[in-house]
């Protein structure tokens, strides 16, 4: 019986660190795709954000995307050219329902801004 226990949590540990690297690698892509269409010559570079948190929505769940607090805005970068970055940092569900959103998650995305 003890055994089955361990390897029963066992299972669940693995099947979170799968789950949670999937949502992380969504919300990177997310935010990368937030920042390339901020990064458009007619749209607006605060607009990244919604963008970001409307991607993850749909990719995962809405309570995922609620979990996330995301900023977009312009910036320069060394070279000279104006560059959009979206950040996004919030935590996500844990399979664990009883253990609430404790997985923190930062990511961010950039791209650089057309010319209007």
């Amino acid at each position: 019986m003890l055994v089955s226990m361990l390897i029963v949590a066992l299972l669940l540990a693995v099947l979170q660190v799968a789950v949670y690297a999937h949502v992380r690698n969504v919300v990177v892509a997310s935010a990368q795709e937030g920042a390339r269409f901020a990064a458009n010559a007619d749209v607006d570079s605060a607009s990244g954000a919604a963008r970001t948190l409307d991607i993850v929505g749909r990719a995962t769940t809405q309570r995922t995307a609620e979990g996330l607090a995301c900023t977009s805005g312009e910036e320069i970068d060394p070279s000279g050219l104006t560059v959009v970055v979206v950040d996004c940092s919030g935590s996500v569900p844990s399979l664990l329902a009883a253990l609430g959103n404790l997985l923190p998650l930062e990511a961010s995305g950039r791209a650089v801004k057309e010319g209007a």
